[in-house]
């Protein structure tokens, strides 16, 4: 065990804090434990280097003539090995003699800034929280997923240049949501492949500034990588969780999201998971971090890998690869992982070097990787470089814009309606029931920070000219019934009622999973006897996860359903809009609704999607049963007709597409094969948004086939009633390839259809003729 000697107060204790911390509760991490780290947060503000007076100024990487690259590799050669390994944790200490100033890698931005030093009033003290990932992608608009993260990305720097903050942030969770029990799936945007990447790339280059910029705005991370979505299952703990997968999945859903991360959006940092994957913990795995991500995703040459919060310390415990904590972080090393969210390297690294498992160069090479976006972030530049002007002034002013309220009603799904929303004029007296009704930061999600305020569902209805009766009625996860008399008293005496419940993060959240999808507690028998009183009832389902709300599709004393997920600092203005119709419902739900039997029929750490045995096939694509609601399901309150512009079904070869030019597009893959085109008329008299899925489905390549799979989407604004629109969706030649069992992607020859959401309501077929041929080849294995 090494000792420290240098940055005495910060290094004699605060790595003595977190290494406790790791050893007596090992599931450590900031959501779940919010006050695990205040030490870390008190003592790393932020502070810049000065490259004008201070005793970097004469130095290399104040040069701003060099490379990024070599302006960190010649901060780094100044340090001495003590002062190197310091720097290797997320908790870096900087190099006081050299006037580097300690620094913190962690920062949280999945939905907001969600983790700084946020003082406890007045400027800097809230951030703008907006909708969680899982609502901002069911309203299928891409445009406010990259409005969200370039809002989120100006605040950070808000944050950061008032020294309340670093430049670097562990976000986006771009992991598939597979199964429904999965805790965090509230993080993701949702269990289709395509939508994932979408997302990446939408929020990563909004974060980051643009796609490769000459200065980073915000250093985005990737996470989890790979096979993550598990996080306590029938106590399988996401820290020694092994997952068995094979290469055609790893290859079809657990990575795309991040080729589409590195190679596209050119994210400047991964994030390596817990689990282990074929018996190789990801942040030791060598092909996961050096085969795939730097060899064959193309990974940034300065991008650097960070080891997620005490996964290099897994290595050894629980996963036994290691046979301890310092040949773990040497293996982490070696294997690619730079950076350590935790404190295993800066305790051990030295044990590691002395027993010649590792040289400096190695330690070296993560260190210089973060430096070096440090560096193109201007963090050495000086006030005069872009973003350093960006004050609390712009929190306010993009606070102002309200796009958090926006977000927040086009997620919203509606997903049952006999016409009773919007609510009647009619209705003068509202009964507003059940545990989410008056909520605070449930609306939030996980990884928040302060709001400037939060409306829910009762504010929003109290500030109305409605009369407001209220009544919890039940808690999320209570089997008590003392609150029901209080509830079904408030409802008798209502015109209408809203019942708004659901799972909250009581239920679903970073480690813990649920072991069942029902509605917890006594809240659906609360509801049978509301919709016993023959009333206007409409029931709000809250929560990330999917429960199974069969029972109140086929109540026809439920009149509505309504999914409002985590809506965020708005919410209730949101939804009190969507159900009294000043705004019209158009999102679509990005995950299956599946009955509560599915989370019983196999294990939830089951990774294969295709059906075989007791698994009847996971998500849409493969799932053999029939789903409570499907994905991509959402209903509006206006009707609308589909017309295709083409029935003729056109033929491509296949290696014409492949050999042919593709200008604007460095991967041929990525070039549009076909624009699907239909005209979308309101036949209603409503004025509301259109979203559109298009499907594609083929018997091309071998069994077995997928039911269908997403190949695009898109949102039309604001059709009035008797008004059309163009709807025009880009379908890629690599969003039709199918994969083979080795995770090759390939194009293969064959008749396909491309339709228009779950009814499919325009088909346009095509065929591919020709060879097959591989589009991206995927390499082979070795490590397990």
């Amino acid at each position: 065990m090494r000792t420290f000697t240098t940055a005495a107060a910060l290094v004699a204790l605060l790595p003595t804090t977190i290494a406790q911390a790791n050893q007596s509760y090992q599931d450590y991490n900031v959501a779940a434990n919010p006050d695990l780290f205040p030490l870390c947060l008190q003592l790393l503000n932020t502070s810049f280097p000065d490259c004008t007076n201070g005793p970097l100024s004469n130095t290399l990487v104040c040069d701003q003539t060099a490379s990024p690259h070599d302006r960190a590799s010649g901060l780094v050669s100044l340090f001495t090995f003590e002062e190197l390994v310091n720097n290797t944790g997320n908790t870096g200490l900087g190099v006081p003699r050299l006037g580097l100033p300690n620094y913190q890698v962690w920062g949280e931005a999945l939905h907001g800034v969600g983790r700084a030093n946020f003082p406890s009033s007045g400027d800097f003290s809230w951030a703008t929280s907006f909708p969680m990932p899982i609502n901002t992608m069911s309203a299928l608009n891409r445009t406010l997923i990259h409005q969200i993260g370039s809002i989120v990305s100006t605040q950070l720097r808000a944050f950061s240049n008032a020294g309340y903050g670093g430049v670097d942030v562990y976000s986006p969770n771009i992991n598939t949501f597979r199964h429904p029990v999965w805790g965090r799936g509230q993080e993701t945007p949702g269990e289709d492949v395509h939508l994932s990447s979408v997302f990446a790339y939408e929020y990563i280059t909004a974060l980051q500034g643009g796609v490769d910029p000459e200065t980073l705005k915000i250093i985005a991370t990737a996470k989890h990588y790979a096979g993550y979505d598990i996080e306590s299952w029938n106590n399988h703990s996401r820290l020694g969780n092994d997952m068995q997968i094979t290469q055609q999945e790893l290859s079809e859903y657990y990575t795309p999201p991040f080729l589409v991360a590195v190679r596209d959006a050119k994210v400047r940092s991964v994030m390596c998971s817990y689990n282990s994957v074929n018996g190789v913990p990801s942040c030791s795995n060598s092909f996961f971090l050096q085969t795939l991500l730097r060899d064959t995703f193309e990974f940034h040459e300065d991008g650097y890998v960070s080891g997620d919060c005490g996964a290099v310390y897994n290595v050894w415990n629980p996963h036994g690869y290691a046979a301890n904590e310092s040949a773990a972080s040497a293996d982490s090393i070696l294997a690619g992982t730079d950076i350590d969210c935790g404190t295993s390297y800066q305790w051990h690294l030295e044990d590691s070097f002395e027993d010649s498992h590792l040289s400096r160069s190695d330690i070296e090479r993560g260190v210089i990787r973060l430096y070096a976006n440090l560096v193109q972030a201007g963090y050495f530049d000086g006030e005069d470089q872009p973003y350093r002007d960006i004050s609390w002034q712009d929190v306010i002013a993009t606070d102002e814009w309200n796009i958090a309220y926006e977000a927040a009603v086009e997620g919203t799904v509606l997903l049952k309606n006999d016409g009773t929303l919007p609510l009647s004029s009619d209705i003068r007296t509202v009964a507003v029931i059940g545990p989410w009704a008056n909520v605070t930061t449930e609306l939030q999600g996980n990884y928040f920070g302060p709001a400037p305020y939060l409306i829910n569902l009762l504010n929003a209805f109290q500030e109305s000219d409605l009369r407001v009766l209220h009544a919890n009625g039940t808690a999320i996860n209570s089997n008590s019934q003392a609150g029901f008399k209080a509830a079904l008293k408030a409802a008798r005496q209502a015109d209408a009622i809203i019942f708004a419940g659901g799972i909250d993060n009581t239920i679903e959240a970073e480690a813990m999973d649920r072991e069942d999808i029902s509605w917890p507690g006594n809240q659906l028998e609360l509801i049978d006897q509301l919709s016993q009183l023959r009333k206007p009832l409409i029931v709000l389902q809250m929560g990330g996860g999917q429960v199974d709300s069969s029972s109140l599709e086929s109540n026809d004393n439920v009149n509505a359903l309504v999914w409002g997920g985590y809506p965020g600092q708005s919410g209730g203005q949101a939804l009190f809009d969507i159900i009294t119709g000043k705004r019209a419902p158009a999102g679509r739900l990005v995950v299956t609704q599946y009955p509560a039997e599915y989370a019983l029929q196999f294990p939830a750490i089951d990774m294969n999607l295709r059906p075989s045995g007791d698994n009847p096939g996971q998500t849409y694509m493969w799932y053999t049963g029939t789903p409570v609601y499907e994905f991509g399901h959402g209903l509006f309150y206006t009707t609308f007709e589909e017309q295709g512009d083409s029935t003729e079904t056109r033929t491509f070869n296949i290696q014409d597409l492949l050999t042919g030019p593709h200008p604007g597009y460095d991967y041929v893959e990525q070039q549009t094969l076909l624009n699907f085109t239909a005209t979308i008329t309101n036949t209603g008299d409503r004025e509301s948004d259109y979203t559109a899925i298009v499907y594609v489905n083929t018997t091309a390549g071998s069994a077995p086939y997928p039911n269908k799979w997403l190949v695009g989407f898109d949102r039309l604004g604001a059709l009035e009633g008797g008004d059309s629109q163009t709807l025009t969706v880009p379908v890629s030649i690599g969003s039709v390839a199918r994969t083979d069992e080795q995770g090759n992607r390939v194009l293969y020859p064959g008749r396909y259809e491309l339709a228009l959401n779950n009814d499919r309501s325009v088909v346009i077929s095509f065929d591919l003729e020709g060879e097959e041929a591989v589009l991206l080849k995927w390499p082979e294995d070795q490590s397990s």
